[in-house]
């Protein structure tokens, strides 16, 4: 079976600089895997060019067999970035509507008001994102997220900002992505996530220092400068 992600040899370099030394990583169907590892270890960076916003140094990426940035790539992932991005003028509901629609999700609504329900924005789903606190954003960027179809999910420290009843929403959100079947890929310095994963992936300046168990790994160590 095609594997959800495949990189070989993923690399990215600025001038003389490496970010991300080459990587191959196979993620299958249904994984769940923590990409563990401080600011600046390359977990961003990792992320980006699987979604396909950053342009690699070396090597490959595919999504299903398909090489990142192409259509069918994009139509299978889900990116949740660390910085949340939304349109000036549109409202959380109208977000979602513009996001479900453009992938083709035409039965929208229910879902659109559980994951706000769960994230307690329900009451606010006529507000403009672009007005909330940094941890309301993050829930907004969450739904968005979660609105679409998709396969592989990946997200870049969800944690940031959020409050101790949105931590639990979203570790729930993540139960039910995996329950339904897509790969999950959560890149953390946080250890929240880790006893839950199937797999954890460490990053330390750029390499790859542990690929295995959570319950075979020193967390300690491997986040340990």
């Amino acid at each position: 079976m095609t594997a959800a992600l495949e990189t070989v040899g993923l690399a990215k370099t600025y001038g003389d600089a490496p970010a991300l030394e080459p990587v191959d990583l196979t993620v299958a169907r249904g994984e769940r895997v923590v990409l563990l590892g401080h600011n600046g270890s390359g977990k961003t960076t990792f992320l980006r060019m699987v979604a396909g916003l950053l342009e690699p140094s070396a090597g490959t990426a595919r999504v299903l067999g398909a090489p990142v940035g192409s259509l069918d790539a994009r139509a299978a992932t889900s990116y949740l970035g660390d910085q949340p991005v939304f349109y000036d003028d549109l409202s959380v509901w109208e977000h979602l509507e513009y996001i479900a629609r453009l992938h083709g999700h035409e039965d929208w609504e229910d879902h659109a008001a559980e994951l706000l329900g769960l994230l307690g924005l329900l009451d606010r789903r006529d507000d403009l994102p672009t007005t909330f606190s940094r941890g309301l954003r993050q829930k907004a960027a969450i739904a968005l997220a979660l609105i679409r179809p998709f396969e592989l999910l990946l997200v870049d420290e969800p944690f940031v900002g959020l409050d101790r009843a949105g931590r639990d929403a979203l570790l729930e959100l993540f139960d039910r992505v995996h329950h339904d079947g897509a790969a999950l890929v959560v890149a953390t310095h946080e250890l929240t996530t880790v006893g839950a994963a199937e797999r954890l992936v460490a990053l330390r300046d750029g390499t790859v220092v542990y690929d295995g168990p959570p319950s075979e790994a020193d967390v300690d160590e491997l986040v340990a400068r």
